[in-house]
């Protein structure tokens, strides 16, 4: 017993007090930075060497909603013209929102209508979707309720049936299997109710942008709330994203 504790208090604190102002260590792939003075061609290699179309040319600009931070872009151009920050806060309540030219060093959503802040910026309960992925974003959803993040503190929890749900949270580029479920999942969410996007693979179809086994139709139908770009994303970026959209401090 005495053992424990003493291991406990060598510990420290494990959890993250203000997770609005937490930092990330500089290995960590995040918001881009673009000096266009340093291409020495252009931007073409960075172009090609993209693997999900994610730079975007004249004048050149990065898709974060395909984006998959692998940083071949910086590989295909080591004089540095393309670099990833640390810069967590790169949610978006638009799709056009992130895309950048490099120029900002943070993406924040705009706020949620004042009907959405009223009934859901206290208490908002998620049901989570898994449409097809590879279980990445999955895992950093599972770690939100971890002793580091602990998002319940904030009244944000994720619910196992969706009659229980004010919204769905998509993982994955939603697979033809899974596309029927993802419709009846959200029919099965009373209204008022949100749809987040978690991932590249969910926002524009990551890797499986053109596989003929996914389904996207859903995402014609209905418009998404809230971008959470990543490969998947940390769970700083949903934290920061959701909080910000609620205008919550």
């Amino acid at each position: 017993m005495y053992k424990g504790l003493k291991i406990r208090l060598a510990q420290g604190e494990p959890a993250i007090k203000d997770l609005q102002k937490a930092s990330l260590p500089e290995l960590f792939r995040g918001m881009p930075q673009i000096d266009g003075q340093k291409f020495t061609d252009g931007g073409k290699k960075c172009l090609e060497a993209c693997p999900t179309g994610a730079i975007l040319p004249d004048p050149l600009r990065i898709d974060l909603g395909k984006c998959t931070f692998c940083s071949l872009c910086t590989k295909a151009n080591p004089e540095g013209a393309i670099s990833f920050t640390s810069e967590y806060h790169m949610s978006s309540s638009t799709r056009e929102g992130l895309i950048t030219d490099g120029s900002v060093k943070m993406i924040r959503p705009e706020m949620a209508s004042e009907k959405i802040r009223k009934y859901f910026g206290r208490s908002l309960k998620l049901r989570q979707v898994s449409t097809g992925g590879c279980n990445g974003c999955e895992l950093e959803l599972n770690a939100l309720g971890n002793v580091n993040f602990d998002l319940g503190r904030y009244g944000i929890e994720f619910a196992a049936s969706p009659r229980h749900a004010d919204g769905i949270v998509v993982t994955g580029p939603v697979s033809k299997a899974m596309s029927k479920a993802l419709y009846e999942t959200y029919e099965a969410v009373p209204n008022p109710k949100i749809i987040i996007l978690f991932g590249v693979c969910a926002i524009s179809g990551g890797v499986f942008q053109d596989s003929e086994e996914i389904d996207r139709s859903f995402l014609k139908d209905f418009r998404a709330d809230l971008y959470i770009p990543g490969c998947p994303p940390h769970p700083l970026t949903f934290i920061s994203g959701i909080m910000d959209w609620l205008d919550r401090k």
